[in-house]
């Protein structure tokens, strides 16, 4: 927010009449900073006969969801809408009860609790397909479970991609892993991934934040401002590259002749593609090397989300939530997560 800027009041459209039971939600009519988003009444949404309506008591902000607010990098626009969202109403990841279910969901009833991902979560009520929730785990709050589907399915589909089976203790024992972005909403589940199978992990991360990826059980923790991970006193088996943008020579330079990167996320790059130009080179390259350079795409399936429960359950792995807003201070948590002020994930409480 520039000097003198004004957060927006939320705007709750008392006087329009809209038909039907509405709810209380953040909307936003286009793209842009935090400062788009607001509060407002609009209508629930309906279900489709595969869809479950979840009464939402948590949701998770992560930076998939910062780059719907702000419609960067271009390329997203013909998939979500040319110049504003299709669905006004933000949010992927929730944590709830399910208040009504489609005539052909059959692993779900009312009143169940579940998690996983929806459409438009910054809101009381939203809709989610079947094949996108599990069962929440008893052991866990709300807000823990809200802040695991985007990120930790993001995180397990990279580890695995890297060949680490985090189901499977002591499988990648001997392998030394290297998350960039150690210390963020993926980062800081593929470090737990990376120790549960066994790995010896070192994550990179600021100053600010090292203590954090300590306690997610890293084995070394480098300070990217103080020293560059890539300047061969080591070389891993498995980079997971969630952020940072190093480019693809220093991967390899950081890499066994027979290692693989696996690369998701970054935040750097143009407005048109953003980081998938590195991404693209990088697969590119991999069938005419020894080293193994892939990307992935997060998707939240119930089958990764039920297994992500286990684990949970066991407590294999723990949500680091940095803080938790209320529902009417999700601007402010937007700002948080620009500003790389983020230890974590960071929760919505409806």
């Amino acid at each position: 927010m520039t000097t003198g800027q004004q957060a927006k009041e939320p705007r709750h459209h008392k006087d329009q009449a809209v038909p039907g039971p509405t709810m209380r939600a953040i909307v936003q009519e286009g793209y842009g900073p935090a400062d788009v988003l607001h509060e407002a009444r609009v209508p629930r949404p309906a279900i489709a006969e595969n869809e479950v309506l979840v009464k939402v008591h948590a949701a998770g902000l992560d930076r998939g969801t910062w780059h719907l607010t702000t419609g960067l990098p271009y390329a997203l626009r013909p998939v979500y809408g040319f110049k504003s969202p299709k669905n006004p109403v933000p949010g992927l990841d929730l944590a709830g009860t399910v208040e009504a279910v489609g005539a052909k969901v059959t692993r779900f009833a009312v009143g169940d609790q579940v998690f996983g991902s929806g459409k438009g979560t910054f809101a009381e009520y939203a809709a989610a397909r079947e094949n996108q929730l599990a069962h929440k785990p008893e052991s866990i709050s709300y807000e823990q479970a809200a802040v695991v589907p985007v990120s930790a399915c993001t995180a397990l589909i990279a580890v695995r991609a890297g060949g680490i089976d985090p189901g499977r203790e002591l499988s990648s024992q001997g392998l030394k892993v290297l998350v960039t972005g150690a210390s963020g909403g993926v980062g800081s589940y593929a470090v737990q991934f990376a120790k549960a199978a066994g790995a010896e992990v070192t994550g990179v991360a600021s100053t600010a934040k090292i203590d954090l990826v300590r306690a997610l059980g890293a084995d070394h923790v480098i300070d990217y401002t103080k020293q560059d991970f890539a300047d061969g006193s080591v070389r891993y088996d498995v980079i997971i590259d969630i952020a940072g943008n190093p480019s693809v020579g220093r991967l390899r330079r950081s890499l066994t002749p027979a290692g693989t990167a696996v690369i998701t996320g970054g935040e750097e790059g143009g407005t048109w593609t953003g980081s998938m130009d590195r991404q693209l080179r990088a697969v590119a390259l991999s069938p005419f090397i020894r080293q193994k350079l892939t990307m992935i795409v997060g998707t939240q399936k119930a089958a990764d989300l039920e297994f992500l429960a286990g684990l949970l359950e066991k407590g294999t792995i723990t949500p680091a939530i940095h803080r938790s807003y209320p529902l009417d201070q999700v601007p402010n948590a937007m700002r948080s997560l620009d500003a790389g002020d983020v230890r974590g994930k960071l929760a919505i409480i409806i």
